[in-house]
């Protein structure tokens, strides 16, 4: 492969003007929540002083991703997706400006924020999986990957720069102008939204309610492409995700620097947008399986050696290839799941993908901080890496079909229930 075909696949954007608008509008707003999740993370801490509060921030978010997400997939995939995801952008804008207001007008107002992450969370849990059912509507089989790794870049994009601006607008002008910031930024997914085509019930589709969401669990666990990428992914996070350690790990090896601190959870997102930008490697190949699987075993390999190294270079270096090797395995699961799921189900696989992809990262979260307060923060971090090997050795000797998986050039047909 030339060094033109590893670069990000920019096709997608030249050749599909209302992707292009999509995209554009989702990057605006994936930056402006960069800038929101800082605010709320310091605003909290700044009024509280205390690391428990700072703690439920993330139990705040996670426990009403999981129940509205699985609430969501009882009706996602009956109503029309693109009415869904503006009308709960709306409700982000809203919920945005109302944390402006709490940090403006309260100097104790910590629990009120809290209750409105629930809300933001909520409301993400509702509109995210309508929002992910839009790249393969919108683009053919053959430039879904690429879509996914576009989609991906801004992500990580967003995760590098955002943190840092924010940190510099609240400096000078406090946590307010980040909320604000966030929900005009959000104005521009409406943008992007607004021009979709509307998205309502297709043939086999079902019924809605309670048996909907039965039905979408049903159909992801008997395709195993789709059950073996949501097990590699929760192999991956639930037994390795790392950053709940940064801080102990900084303790323990470099002296609690904070400089060092930020280093760690950069490193991450450098060798994010660096496998992004060369995303046409992964995308332009045939078997997103066998990528996910080699990723996965980098990825639990390298925080494996970041247990064991005590060379901050080399510890950078291995969260940087450890970052880079989450984005290809993302972008690869997100084309298995997409391209196996018919339309009468994408909206309900797709509440199941967010949940596996953002509450997987809280529950790593979690168990990692329970195993570094029982061993160390390297040894929690060896555990993890190597559990993670293990649990993806399992799944590729079990389920096959994931490294034989090819991608269909045309969409599905309907699934029958």
């Amino acid at each position: 492969m030339t060094l033109l075909g590893a670069l990000v696949d920019i096709r997608p954007l030249r050749e599909h003007p209302t992707f292009r608008r999509f995209w554009l509008g989702t990057t605006a707003s994936g930056l402006g929540g960069q800038l929101g999740a800082f605010a709320v993370t310091f605003y909290v801490w700044d009024h509280t002083r205390n690391p428990v509060m700072v703690g439920l921030v993330g139990l705040f978010t996670a426990a009403p991703l999981i129940v509205f997400a699985l609430l969501g997939s009882a009706f996602v995939d009956h109503v029309d997706r693109r009415r869904l995801a503006l009308l709960t952008t709306w409700g982000q804008i809203v919920t945005s400006f109302l944390m402006a207001a709490v940090a403006v007008r309260s100097d104790d107002g910590a629990w009120s924020m809290l209750v409105l992450v629930a809300v933001a969370a909520g409301l993400s849990a509702l509109g995210a999986p309508a929002r992910r059912t839009f790249i393969p509507r919108l683009l053919p089989g053959d430039r879904l990957g690429a879509g996914l790794a576009l989609t991906h870049l801004s992500f990580q994009l967003a995760m590098l720069l955002g943190p840092a601006l924010a940190g510099v607008l609240t400096a000078r002008w406090g946590t307010t102008v980040c909320f604000v910031a966030n929900g005009v930024s959000a104005v521009a997914a409406l943008i992007g939204i607004a021009g979709l085509p509307s998205t309502g019930p297709t043939d086999g589709t079902g019924r809605a309610g309670a048996v909907a969401v039965w039905e979408g669990i049903r159909f992801a666990a008997r395709v195993p492409a789709i059950r073996a990428a949501f097990l590699a992914d929760l192999a991956a996070t639930v037994l390795a995700m790392p950053v709940a350690l940064f801080p102990v790990v900084n303790q323990e090896k470099f002296g609690g620097s904070p400089e060092v601190l930020g280093l760690l959870t950069s490193a991450v997102a450098v060798g994010g947008v660096f496998a992004s930008a060369l995303s046409g490697t992964i995308t332009r190949r045939a078997r997103p399986g066998l990528v996910l699987l080699g990723c996965g075993a980098v990825w639990g390999a390298a925080l494996a050696g970041v247990g064991l190294s005590s060379q901050l270079p080399v510890v950078l270096a291995l969260l940087a290839l450890a970052g880079a090797a989450d984005t290809w395995s993302v972008v690869s699961r997100g084309t298995i799941v997409q391209s196996s799921t018919p339309e009468s189900h994408r909206g309900r696989v797709a509440a199941l993908e967010h949940i596996v992809g953002s509450a997987g990262p809280h529950i790593g979260g979690l168990r990692a901080g329970l195993v570094g307060a029982g061993t160390t923060a390297g040894a929690a971090l060896v555990i993890g890496g190597l559990s993670c090997l293990a649990g993806l050795g399992l799944i590729a000797a079990l389920v096959p079909q994931l490294q034989r998986f090819t991608i269909p050039r045309e969409s599905p047909a309907p699934a029958h229930t």
